[in-house]
């Protein structure tokens, strides 16, 4: 109750003092790091080290997980039936891949398997559903990887349907040495054989050694303790 005082005969009441909550203070959320997040271990997400022609999942095992490239080159591998065997993609540091269990895909439909020496960090389904749904910096990244990715996969079916094996074989080499993307090209590629370019392109060994025979006298590559990719190679993709 407040207290009364008279004045000019009129009993006036003063409001009583209000007790004001002090709200207890709580630690502020630290804002979300990405290079921290994709560059550090922790619950959810370990680091694993592979040499070339190691395994990092097999076509078929349980998918649980989706992977990020810190380090070096990943393919990825499809083995049909009957034993025969086509690379699907080449894979660099800054891509994810293994991204199938997040639609619900409850088995590996290729098999990845390490180039070169590298380094990549696997994370759980369940880290990444809640990173989409809580951080947006993640999302938008994550976002943008398939939608790159998509749109490669569509660039790659055109090229398959009606381009000419000497042209696939141009266009992969200018992939893989960065032509038409940010940044300078990488104009020595890392070691590829003849095997796996045949895979990519869907074609034999003894053709993509034939193309890179003559690439080499048209002098649109070159060997020099590695393959070496000239942007002269454009001509073959573009010469109708």
């Amino acid at each position: 109750m407040g207290q009364a005082a008279t004045i000019g005969g009129f009993r006036e009441r003063t409001p009583a003092l209000t007790r004001q909550r002090v709200k207890p203070k709580t630690k502020s959320k630290p804002p979300f790091d990405l290079k921290v997040f994709l560059n550090k271990a922790n619950r959810g997400r370990t680091v694993a080290e592979y040499r070339a022609n190691e395994r990092v999942f097999v076509q078929g095992e349980t998918a649980n997980a989706i992977f990020y490239i810190k380090k070096g080159e990943i393919k990825l591998t499809v083995l049909s039936k009957q034993g025969k065997e086509a690379v699907v993609a080449i894979l660099r540091s800054g891509d994810f891949f293994g991204e199938g269990c997040l639609a619900g895909q409850p088995l590996r439909m290729a098999s990845a398997v390490a180039m070169s020496e590298c380094s990549v960090m696997k994370v759980e389904k369940a880290v990444v559903l809640r990173l989409l749904h809580e951080e947006p910096s993640f999302a938008e990244l994550f976002m943008a990887h398939l939608l790159s990715r998509n749109i490669k996969i569509e660039e790659d079916l055109v090229d398959q349907l009606f381009n000419s094996s000497e042209k696939r074989l141009a266009r992969v080499l200018l992939l893989l040495a960065n032509f038409g993307k940010e940044g300078s090209p990488q104009t020595v590629i890392p070691k590829i054989s003849q095997e796996t370019l045949a895979e990519i392109i869907g074609t034999t060994r003894s053709r993509v050694s034939f193309f890179m025979n003559r690439f080499r006298k048209l002098g649109f590559v070159h060997y020099n303790g590695g393959l070496e990719v000239h942007s002269s190679l454009l001509n073959i993709v573009l010469h109708d």
